[in-house]
């Protein structure tokens, strides 16, 4: 019994331990302010030319595409290392190559344009800027109106083996 006791003790005091060595990243709220930087600041320097992607009032299954412009605007390539939308709905595509200074590339941002209403997602970059957090996070809005669709089968005229007309 002593060493079912012990064991769980050691098993329960190898776990705290594991736990408390992790440190957790703070999640930046897309309406937060983001770091304030600048080019001066030196090293590579992400300016977007919108933080927000506005699809506007689309209809549905319209072109999911959008692009999002931006610039390198400091002194070192810039890297995005990554980008990940928050949900499965909004994809990001971005440039793998460096963005060299001075230059410009366009990110794609693809939007499930299947789902019906309003919709708010973000997007979030990291990159290899020289700050604390290196992320940006894009706002992606929009409205999605349900098309009707047309009849795809024309209806049937009474059969003998449908007298109802299909209906």
């Amino acid at each position: 019994m002593i060493k079912k006791i012990s064991l769980l003790f050691v098993c329960f005091l190898t776990v705290s331990l594991a736990y408390s060595q992790v440190k957790p990243t703070p999640i930046a709220h897309p309406d937060a302010p983001q770091e304030e930087r600048s080019p001066e600041d030196g090293g590579p320097f992400m300016e977007f030319e919108s933080l927000t992607v506005d699809y506007g009032t689309i209809d549905q299954h319209s072109e999911p595409l959008r692009l999002l412009k931006f610039e390198n605007t400091g002194d070192e390539p810039l890297v995005i290392t990554n980008a990940k939308g928050s949900c499965g709905c909004t994809v990001p595509v971005w440039p793998k190559e460096p963005i060299m200074p001075g230059e410009s590339a366009d990110i794609e941002i693809r939007y499930a344009t299947n789902r019906v209403g309003p919709f708010t997602k973000t997007v979030k970059f990291t990159t290899n800027e020289t700050s604390n957090a290196p992320q940006h996070v894009i706002k992606v809005t929009g409205k999605v109106l349900k098309v009707e669709e047309e009849e795809s089968v024309p209806s049937t005229e009474p059969t003998m083996l449908s007298p109802g007309g299909g209906k």
